[in-house]
């Protein structure tokens, strides 16, 4: 069986008995937070425990390495629809210790791309169109610094309203305990 076919087994089973019941909730966070997080596998259940968060709480946006990449891009879109049409009045970024976008390299990445399929045409077509991937798949050299780098591009950005606290976080992803990068307030 397939992973997804075992996915949509249980998940029949999960409607079946009614096991959603114990996450029903309203979608505006009770805690009037969003967090931008990153991907990692080791922060699924870890961070909203060591955050204390229960289904509901927050808004919670991820991508990898928790990175603001582009001012309009999706990530700021979503943290912007949070605050404006969600209820969110805090912004926090958790990014983490040991993250792999810091051991990230554009040149190794497109070479598992080449491995995979992907032809020197299309790279070459993509960089005639002007998207630079070597930087676009670049990683960072500090966690710290990539957050407060980002908490700045929220904090600065034209759309977010005045007074909107925007916080900043590193965890650490074995112990959950939470490093303050940036005080909002």
């Amino acid at each position: 069986m397939s992973l997804l076919e075992n996915i949509l087994v249980y998940n029949e089973e999960f409607v079946r008995e009614q096991r959603y019941e114990k996450f029903i909730t309203g979608k505006f966070p009770n805690k009037k937070m969003v967090i931008l997080t990153c991907m990692d596998t080791r922060l699924l259940e870890l961070l909203p425990q060591a955050l204390n968060l229960s289904n509901g709480d927050v808004k919670i946006i991820k991508n990898a390495g928790a990175v603001v990449v582009h001012p309009f891009g999706s990530i700021m879109r979503s943290i912007l629809i949070a605050v404006y049409e969600l209820q969110a009045d805090e912004v926090v970024v958790i990014g983490h210790h040991d993250c792999g976008m810091s051991a990230l390299h554009s040149d190794s990445m497109m070479e598992k791309m080449k491995e995979r399929g992907i032809s020197d045409e299309t790279f070459a077509t993509l960089q005639h169109s002007g998207i630079n991937l070597e930087k676009w798949l670049s990683g960072f050299d500090s966690v710290e610094d990539s957050v407060a780098h980002s908490v700045d591009m929220i904090k600065k950005h034209p759309l977010l309203p005045n007074g909107v606290p925007v916080h900043g976080l590193v965890i650490d992803p074995k112990t959950g305990k939470l490093d303050l990068i940036v005080d909002g307030y």
